[in-house]
């Protein structure tokens, strides 16, 4: 199995080769991918450096997978060339979620529905990742009708040079400016672009791809994404309305039976997701599960999850894993 990760040096993809490890994922051939300011350079992969190549070096290696986290436009640029070629290509990228001849997977919700000539399919955003996992199998249960989430997300979701920032910053040093404000003792209501509609793109995402997952147009979603000088994960808290009545204890019984997902939730003994204990984890943790005294039929919910991992990496390696585990794989 010759395997390209493309972005090999970026945080994502240094996850990747971790998660690839933990899954003992069948790795013959590793061709590590990356821009050409970074080619001869090495990472370790179980144990052993690994060159870092360019693109047309590992496309013309013909690898039967490649797991892309190197930006939207390197994936627009590379990814058809990489499935003309018979490549599978799983892009961490925004460039491919919304187009509607490729599919947007979490495993544990959609995975049934890829098939062999799925060439080109796409991770979701990290946030939309953890929210629609939390409530999958709510949803299922009960419909879903509207959901209003506030995000808490981590400068890993921005990049290397956004944890030199906020560090830099916390050291009292200089360091080159990845946001328009300081961000260590900040909160930033400010994730990507700003668009014409007053949302940023990152809101939006939520709003397109939950429904693009759950194959649903009819859930009405809002999002404000905010950026928190913190590193282990994103957090969100959710509020979540559905069509039918539910008891908290079937909600907790639906939580607990979702792969994937690890309820933490006990107030009395101060025990709550947060991001600082996600830090690595492949695990979504959700609590403060509560019925809304405001509204009939409607829940909220604190999810937790490490972006870099569920978020990123895990659910792409996961696709990897799906893929290889149903024989929809080339050989």
């Amino acid at each position: 199995m010759k395997v390209a990760v493309v972005g090999a040096t970026g945080l994502v993809g240094e996850e990747i080769l971790k998660v690839l490890e933990e899954f003992t994922f069948p790795v013959s051939t590793l061709l590590p991918v990356a821009s050409a300011a970074s080619v001869g350079k090495e990472v370790t992969f179980r144990g052993t450096p690994q060159r870092v190549i360019g693109m047309e070096e590992a496309l013309a290696a013909r690898p039967h997978l490649a797991i892309f986290s190197a930006g939207g436009q390197t994936s627009l640029d590379w990814a058809p060339r990489f499935a003309e070629a018979g490549t599978t290509v799983i892009d961490n990228s925004s460039a491919w979620r919304m187009h509607p001849d490729h599919k947007l997977i979490v495993p544990e919700i959609n995975g049934a529905s890829l098939v062999q000539e799925d060439k080109i399919i796409a991770n979701p955003n990290c946030s939309t990742i953890q929210m629609v996992l939390a409530l999958s199998k709510l949803h299922a249960s009960f419909g879903l009708k509207r959901i209003v989430v506030a995000t808490y997300q981590s400068v890993t979701g921005t990049g290397k040079a956004a944890v030199d920032q906020l560090l830099a910053e916390r050291a009292g040093r200089e360091a080159p400016k990845v946001y328009p404000h300081p961000i260590d003792l900040n909160v930033l209501p400010h994730i990507d672009v700003f668009l014409d509609n007053g949302y940023t793109r990152e809101e939006m995402k939520m709003v397109q791809e939950t429904k693009k997952i759950f194959n649903d147009d009819g859930i009405g979603v809002t999002a404000t994404a905010v950026r928190l000088p913190v590193m282990g994960g994103h957090a969100e808290a959710i509020n979540a309305e559905f069509a039918r009545a539910f008891t908290l204890d079937e909600v907790y019984e639906l939580l607990r039976d979702t792969p994937g997902l690890e309820v933490v939730d006990n107030p009395a003994a101060n025990e709550y997701p947060m991001p600082l204990y996600a830090r690595g984890s492949n695990q979504v943790f959700v609590g403060r599960v509560r019925l809304d005294e405001s509204r009939p039929n409607t829940l909220n919910l604190w999810v937790v999850a490490d972006n870099l991992r569920k978020g990123a990496a895990t659910n792409a390696v996961q696709i990897a894993r799906y893929l290889l585990d149903h024989n929809l794989l080339h050989e």
